[in-house]
């Protein structure tokens, strides 16, 4: 899904310099496309290893809000853009003023606050699932509230279910917030889900956006575990899915890519979360698409024409966490690589991370095929041969 405006805006063209704000996997992914359309590439990442500083042109070992960073990214990059939602919105606002910073610091200051994020979505007329916000314990309600089962929810730097608790009742809900050290909450109605589907899409400086397909996710963990495209569920819904994301990124006036998240409740939408950046879900565009999100992430930082979205394979995504690293003298050995890379149809992607942890994403494959019904069960069955899930 698109739609193409003029743009009249002034195109940055390789070899320009761009800035990445953070080196995880997604910088990762960023840095390789930059470098397939011949732009130049500096990371800013505390981390000497992050995967994306390694294979950056330049790696600023730094904290995300160290001044002198900042000032040289400022100097050397022509725009700038992150990765990950909890990079300080100050940090994006300070470069904002000398350079183009896309997606802009408001949005993502928006993403990465629930309570802001939550009264967002409200606000703009977007369904969501019954809500609270907890400010302090008198807030919890009572055992009578219709909230009750409810799952309690960190407002900053809650990511792949860390910083969330199910709870039944408010005494349960007061001792999950002790445990928050009386942060900020949110205390959603826990709700009983068909399943969870999700929409990247990409808009530009000008508005123009382009929509990749509606994924079905499902989650092991709390962390994403198989994305499968085009979604199975009602073509009614996928295409809804994909109207509430344009509303999202219109909305916040966004620039760059988008993820976002949504329940499906009784044949219902709810949008669960944002996620300004690239997203888990949609790696597969990687192998199954025209251009993948981190294309579109580039063009839409450097104020390019965003390219196809459309996907040419049925495709399964699966995740590899650090847990299917085997333990032998309490160091991790590699997973049985030969059984997924023997396999034609399937493509391998390595993060290139120093140490494997349980729930650490360390790299994903993805299976396409002619038919949606043949990725699933090959897909499903390399999964069962890594030993993924046990």
């Amino acid at each position: 899904m698109s739609n193409k405006k003029t743009n009249p805006t002034p195109v940055i063209l390789p070899p320009a310099m761009l800035g990445m704000l953070g080196g995880g996997q997604l910088g990762r992914f960023f840095v390789i496309a930059a470098h397939e359309m011949g732009y130049r590439v500096t990371v800013l990442d505390p981390d000497k290893n992050s995967p994306a500083g390694k294979i950056a042109d330049v790696h600023i070992c730094a904290a995300y809000d160290d001044a002198e960073a900042l000032k040289s990214l400022a100097n050397t990059c022509a725009a700038v853009t992150t990765e990950f939602e909890n990079v300080p919105a100050a940090s994006l606002a300070q470069l904002a003023e000398s350079l183009p910073v896309r997606p802009a610091a408001a949005s993502v200051a928006i993403a990465q606050h629930r309570v802001s994020e939550k009264n967002f979505l409200k606000d703009a007329g977007l369904p969501v699932a019954p809500f609270a916000v907890i400010h302090d314990a008198n807030d919890l309600p009572a055992d009578d509230s219709e909230l009750y089962p409810a799952i309690l929810k960190v407002a900053r730097f809650g990511y792949d279910g860390k910083g969330q608790a199910r709870v039944a009742n408010q005494q349960e809900a007061r001792a999950a917030y002790a445990q928050f050290d009386h942060e900020e909450c949110v205390l959603e109605k826990l709700l009983k889900l068909d399943y969870e589907v999700s929409v990247v899409l990409a808009r530009d400086i000008n508005g123009n956006l382009a929509t990749f397909p509606t994924a079905e996710n499902s989650h092991l963990n709390g962390i994403l575990d198989i994305t499968i495209v085009p979604a199975r569920g009602k073509d009614a819904i996928n295409h809804q899915a994909q109207k509430l994301a344009i509303m999202v990124a219109e909305k916040l006036e966004y620039t760059g890519v988008i993820g976002v998240e949504f329940f499906v409740c009784e044949g219902e939408l709810l949008v669960n979360e944002i996620a300004p950046r690239p997203h888990n879900s949609g790696h597969y565009t990687l192998d199954a698409c025209i251009t993948n999100q981190f294309e579109q992430q580039v063009r839409a930082v450097v104020g390019l024409p965003l390219g196809s979205s459309r996907q040419h394979s049925p495709a399964v995504m699966v995740n590899l966490l650090g847990d299917i690293w085997p333990l032998k003298q309490k160091k991790p050995t590699e997973p049985a690589w030969d059984v997924a890379l023997n396999v034609p149809q399937l493509k391998m992607h390595l993060y290139g991370k120093e140490q494997a942890r349980p729930g650490r994403k360390m790299g994903h494959f993805t299976v396409i095929h002619t038919s949606r019904d043949d990725a699933i069960k090959l897909a499903m069955q390399v999964r069962t041969d890594l030993k993924i899930g046990e």
